[in-house]
């Protein structure tokens, strides 16, 4: 039997070497060599799963017969949602995060909920007794759910072809090798071979995969790009381990929008779905305090209202602090800066601190005017009625922009038993028949002669 043939390419220039060196010498780089399989020996197991393919032909768009859409229904609204309706058959999908945020209990919890179909969670980092423990504080139970403890992808492609699940999920992708390349696991030459084992038993059987990823000190997936490239679907799970909510987003989806987000709680017995997040983000405060707005953020195609913190007081050092969490810490500095421009406010000498409440982050740019109203609330000490909210964006010539999908955020705000919102004079709204009432601003001039006179 022929042994393996690989070499060493640069990814930067494609220069070629017969060993790993640190430095390029046709471009100066370094550490760009990866190793690359030139010739590998053949399984020594005969696939299964392979059937029998046509040789392609050349074929007129119009010649090509539209196939019936069809998703497998999932148990798990949120990650339903996100994958676009269900899961595909033959998609493969990876999902990133950082260690502890809960991507293997999020598919541990998918894997049983599967009850109806027969799934093999492959397990490359815990023990049996380790996923048994997990699997035994999440409320559901599947028999037909089988978990195999192997790293070598020869070893699993001959279970696959034992089993023949109808859903497979490999935890993680790092930790898989195949034993026709010789480095070790997490290279990215391993990581490629392994995938595209996996990919080519998804797309020959119609069986969906999940690959679970890590993910670097940057918060990119670890290993090369080429894997987002090979997989369907890539999902990134976030979130603060300190706090008991974890958002999923789609950052590429081809059979879905990659707009949609779900949003899951941290408990003892596993994740739970939060259908109606608004309720649980905003705090039930009785009194009223200062500082505190409330703003209809939109994460995806789902509103949200969120809770705007802000501190305003003054510097005791030279040189005033600007904090913000979960909000951009130099649209806090734009946002200041024309609050001293137009309004006159000395921010200067001021530090001032933004905080989302539920440890969220918000990239919307609707929620500008909730903040600069909780700003100007903690300068001038005077609370919010907490029955307002807001929703808009601030230009820097202090003038309110309109934002999209108005419609859904003040359906929202009515829904949760708000009674006035502003927003943008420049919004086209449709006939809104609602019982909330509607204060439409230009000017950050005119918000703050509303709320503070």
């Amino acid at each position: 039997m022929a042994k393996t043939q690989t070499t060493f390419f640069c990814k930067n220039c494609g220069a070629s070497s017969a060993k790993w060196i640190g430095k390029c010498p046709s471009c100066n780089e370094w550490n760009t060599y990866v190793e690359e399989v030139i010739h590998k020996d053949k399984p020594d197991y005969k696939s299964t799963w392979k059937k029998e393919q046509k040789k392609a032909q050349p074929t007129p768009l119009p010649e090509i017969e539209k196939g019936a859409e069809y998703r497998l229904p999932l148990k798990d609204a949120e990650l339903a949602r996100v994958l676009g309706g269900g899961l595909v058959p033959g998609s493969v999908v990876l999902v990133g995060g950082e260690p502890g945020i809960g991507k293997s209990t999020l598919l541990l919890q998918l894997a049983l909920q599967f009850d109806s179909r027969k799934v093999l969670y492959i397990s490359g980092e815990e023990s049996e007794s380790q996923i048994k423990m997990r699997a035994e504080r999440i409320s559901f139970a599947n028999p037909n759910c089988y978990l195999y403890t192997e790293t070598s992808t020869q070893q699993i492609g001959k279970a696959l072809q034992q089993l023949q699940p109808d859903l497979v999920i490999a935890d993680s992708i790092q930790t898989l090798q195949s034993e026709l390349i010789d480095s070790t696991p997490g290279s990215i030459s391993q990581i490629r071979e392994t995938a595209g084992d996996l990919i080519r038993f998804a797309k020959e059987t119609g069986t969906p995969v999940f690959l679970i990823g890590h993910i670097t000190k940057d918060g990119n997936l670890a290993g090369p790009k080429l894997l987002e490239h090979m997989v369907d679907t890539v999902l990134q799970f976030e979130g603060d381990r300190h706090h008991v909510y974890r958002i999923l987003r789609s950052t590429k989806n081809r059979f879905g929008s990659t707009n949609e987000i779900g949003i899951y709680e941290m408990q003892a017995g596993g994740l739970r779905e939060v259908s109606n997040p608004s309720e649980i983000l905003i705090s039930q405060r009785e009194d009223s305090l200062s500082g505190i707005s409330i703003s209809a953020s939109l994460e995806g195609m789902r509103p949200l209202l969120i809770e705007t913190q802000a501190l305003v007081s003054q510097a005791v050092y030279g040189t005033p602090q600007r904090n913000s969490n979960g909000y951009d810490s130099k649209r806090l500095n734009m946002l200041l800066a024309i609050l001293e421009k137009k309004c006159g406010l000395r921010m200067g000498m001021q530090d001032v601190f933004v905080n989302i409440a539920g440890g969220l982050r918000v990239e919307d740019p609707g929620i500008d005017l909730g903040i600069v109203a909780a700003i100007v609330s903690s300068y001038e000490s005077m609370p919010i009625d907490k029955e307002i909210c807001f929703v808009g964006e601030v230009g820097l010539s202090g003038e309110i922009r309109a934002v999209t999908r108005i419609e859904q955020r003040i359906s929202e705000a009515e829904k949760l038993g708000f009674k006035t919102i502003y927003l943008s004079k420049y919004n086209k709204l449709k006939e809104v028949k609602s019982g909330i009432k509607i204060v439409e601003v230009s000017k950050i001039e005119e918000l703050l002669n509303f709320l503070f006179g």
